[in-house]
């Protein structure tokens, strides 16, 4: 059997050839930093588009609500993530996060709107 190093502490061990680690706690933190780094930016992003979520759900007590863009700007809106667009019959696009949507309409303003969910 060669001698490995470990790939999280740079320790020498010795074991089965494909053994990458010397030991499970090893094994785990290294994974650990890997999955961290790679999943700070989803973390980022659902932040954003969880934040916008909440705004547009207190800021539409019916079924339907008309906003200034100006509003949404205030309370800390981001317009660059959503969650998905939807395309109406007569080409009107609403721009969604999760089940909460907006419509542009006339002179900076926006129809905010709530999809109703089949689960």
């Amino acid at each position: 059997m060669e001698k490995r190093t470990c790939l999280e502490c740079g320790e020498a061990f010795h074991g089965r050839a494909d053994k990458k680690f010397c030991s499970d706690l090893c094994r785990n933190a290294y994974n650990n930093k890997l999955n961290s780094i790679s999943s700070a930016h989803v973390k980022k992003i659902n932040l954003i588009l969880s934040k916008n979520r909440r705004i547009m759900e207190e800021l539409l007590p019916e079924e339907t609500a008309k906003v200034s863009q100006q509003k949404l700007i205030d309370k800390g809106f981001n317009f660059g993530y959503h969650t998905s667009i939807t395309t109406t019959k007569t080409g009107k696009n609403y721009v969604f996060c999760y089940e909460f949507g907006y419509l542009p309409i006339e002179n900076n303003y926006f129809l905010l709107v709530k999809r109703k969910l089949d689960l």
